[in-house]
């Protein structure tokens, strides 16, 4: 439908805390082709969360299947989440991430390396799927933006674990 603008940190909006879908309507369809073509535009990108497009819905959307450490591993393609809840996480491993919302800046996170999240997909049908590696990451590094989170405040020290992109 459209490429939207991905708001940069510190805009305000990637703090807030977003609202679980209640109604699915068009609307909804129409933000998760919004977050899809956004995503694809973008060129490098794994994911993106409607609170970067300045939606304030809990929708999100993956896909590490055409990045080059997702095609190392199997994956899920393309996963279209609306109201995405992680119900297990199993171990620990430090990655670097970067993020569209911060395109100057990578760093160094602590995420579970294996994950099960529930979700509504894009037919409004509830999954439960399993994710490991680098695809569980991504999830987890977009689910973080639907409570607010960034890269950045999981960082351990600004100091040691915050890169400036070359």
């Amino acid at each position: 439908m459209a490429v939207k603008e991905v708001l940069l940190y510190p805009h305000p909006a990637l703090k807030e805390i977003c609202n679980p879908v209640t109604c699915w309507d068009d609307s909804v369809q129409q933000l998760l082709q919004d977050l899809v073509d956004t995503m694809i535009d973008a060129g490098h990108s794994v994911g993106v969360a409607a609170p970067q497009i300045n939606d304030m819905r809990r929708a999100v959307v993956v896909d590490v299947s055409k990045s080059k450490l997702g095609k190392k591993q199997e994956n899920h393609g393309l996963l279209q989440m609306v109201n995405p809840q992680i119900i297990e996480r199993d171990g620990q491993t430090l990655v670097r991430e970067g993020c569209m919302s911060v395109p100057d800046y990578t760093g160094n996170v602590m995420r579970a390396e294996r994950i099960v999240v529930q979700f509504q997909d894009e037919n409004q049908q509830l999954q439960v799927i399993s994710a490991e590696g680098f695809e569980a990451i991504a999830i987890q590094h977009e689910l973080d933006h639907l409570d607010g989170y960034l890269f950045l405040d999981r960082v351990s020290s600004l100091k040691t674990d915050l890169f400036r992109r070359k």
